[in-house]
Protein backbone atom coordinates (compact mmCIF):
# COMPACT_ATOMS: atom_id res chain seq x y z
CA UNK A 1 0.00 0.00 0.00
CA UNK A 2 1.33 3.39 -0.97
CA UNK A 3 1.06 6.00 1.76
CA UNK A 4 3.77 8.57 1.04
CA UNK A 5 5.38 10.54 -1.75
CA UNK A 6 8.51 8.41 -1.33
CA UNK A 7 6.49 5.20 -1.92
CA UNK A 8 4.76 6.82 -4.90
CA UNK A 9 8.00 7.94 -6.54
CA UNK A 10 9.59 4.52 -5.89
CA UNK A 11 6.77 2.83 -7.82
CA UNK A 12 7.30 5.23 -10.72
CA UNK A 13 11.06 4.69 -10.85
CA UNK A 14 10.93 0.92 -10.27
CA UNK A 15 8.35 0.18 -12.99
CA UNK A 16 7.93 1.35 -16.57
CA UNK A 17 4.15 1.68 -16.24
CA UNK A 18 1.99 2.08 -13.15
CA UNK A 19 -1.74 2.65 -12.80
CA UNK A 20 -2.55 4.30 -9.48
CA UNK A 21 -6.08 3.79 -8.19
CA UNK A 22 -7.14 6.33 -5.54
CA UNK A 23 -10.22 5.55 -3.45
CA UNK A 24 -11.42 5.03 0.12
CA UNK A 25 -13.09 2.09 1.78
CA UNK A 26 -16.25 4.15 2.26
CA UNK A 27 -16.70 4.75 -1.48
CA UNK A 28 -19.04 2.11 -2.91
CA UNK A 29 -18.34 3.21 -6.48
CA UNK A 30 -14.60 2.89 -5.91
CA UNK A 31 -15.00 -0.54 -4.34
CA UNK A 32 -17.13 -1.75 -7.24
CA UNK A 33 -14.84 -0.35 -9.94
CA UNK A 34 -11.49 -1.50 -8.52
CA UNK A 35 -11.81 -5.23 -9.38
CA UNK A 36 -12.96 -4.32 -12.91
CA UNK A 37 -9.91 -2.11 -13.45
CA UNK A 38 -7.62 -4.80 -12.00
CA UNK A 39 -9.18 -7.37 -14.34
CA UNK A 40 -8.74 -5.05 -17.34
CA UNK A 41 -5.04 -4.71 -16.59
CA UNK A 42 -4.59 -8.43 -16.01
CA UNK A 43 -6.37 -9.40 -19.21
CA UNK A 44 -5.14 -6.73 -21.65
CA UNK A 45 -2.23 -4.81 -20.11
CA UNK A 46 -0.14 -7.26 -18.08
CA UNK A 47 2.99 -5.09 -18.17
CA UNK A 48 1.28 -2.34 -16.17
CA UNK A 49 1.47 -2.43 -12.37
CA UNK A 50 -1.72 -1.77 -10.39
CA UNK A 51 -1.22 0.25 -7.19
CA UNK A 52 -4.08 1.02 -4.87
CA UNK A 53 -3.92 4.16 -2.73
CA UNK A 54 -6.29 4.77 0.18
CA UNK A 55 -6.94 8.50 0.14
CA UNK A 56 -7.55 8.52 3.90
CA UNK A 57 -4.17 6.92 4.67
CA UNK A 58 -2.35 9.00 2.07
CA UNK A 59 -4.14 12.34 2.41
CA UNK A 60 -0.98 14.43 1.99
CA UNK A 61 0.07 12.48 -1.11
CA UNK A 62 -3.42 12.74 -2.61
CA UNK A 63 -3.56 16.49 -2.01
CA UNK A 64 -0.07 16.94 -3.42
CA UNK A 65 -1.14 15.18 -6.61
CA UNK A 66 -4.38 17.22 -6.68
CA UNK A 67 -6.51 14.12 -6.25
CA UNK A 68 -9.59 15.26 -4.35
CA UNK A 69 -12.40 13.00 -5.59
CA UNK A 70 -12.77 9.27 -5.57
CA UNK A 71 -12.20 7.15 -7.44
CA UNK A 72 -9.34 8.69 -9.39
CA UNK A 73 -7.01 6.87 -11.76
CA UNK A 74 -3.56 8.12 -12.71
CA UNK A 75 -1.48 6.28 -15.30
CA UNK A 76 2.26 6.90 -15.31
CA UNK A 77 4.55 5.57 -18.03
CA UNK A 78 8.28 6.15 -17.88
CA UNK A 79 7.81 8.62 -15.03
CA UNK A 80 5.24 10.81 -16.76
CA UNK A 81 1.52 11.14 -16.14
CA UNK A 82 -0.47 10.19 -19.24
CA UNK A 83 -4.00 9.57 -17.96
CA UNK A 84 -6.03 11.20 -15.20
CA UNK A 85 -9.65 10.15 -14.78
CA UNK A 86 -11.92 10.88 -11.84
CA UNK A 87 -15.35 10.09 -10.47
CA UNK A 88 -17.34 8.81 -13.47
CA UNK A 89 -14.90 6.41 -15.09
CA UNK A 90 -16.09 4.31 -18.00
CA UNK A 91 -14.18 1.10 -18.56
CA UNK A 92 -14.48 1.34 -22.33
CA UNK A 93 -13.03 4.87 -22.38
CA UNK A 94 -10.29 3.85 -19.95
CA UNK A 95 -9.47 0.80 -22.07
CA UNK A 96 -9.16 2.91 -25.23
CA UNK A 97 -6.98 5.51 -23.51
CA UNK A 98 -4.64 2.87 -22.03
CA UNK A 99 -4.50 0.97 -25.33
CA UNK A 100 -2.92 3.86 -27.26
CA UNK A 101 -0.26 4.49 -24.64
CA UNK A 102 0.42 0.79 -24.02
CA UNK A 103 1.05 0.09 -27.71
CA UNK A 104 3.61 2.89 -27.93
CA UNK A 105 5.38 2.11 -24.65
CA UNK A 106 5.36 -1.69 -24.47
CA UNK A 107 4.83 -3.17 -27.92
CA UNK A 108 7.62 -2.80 -30.42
Amino acid sequence: MIESEVDFKKQITDHKGVLFYFATESCSVGEALEPKVRNLLTQKYPKLIFSSIDMNSAAVLSAGLQVFVEPTILLYVEGKEFIRKSRHIGLTDLDMAISRIYELAFEE
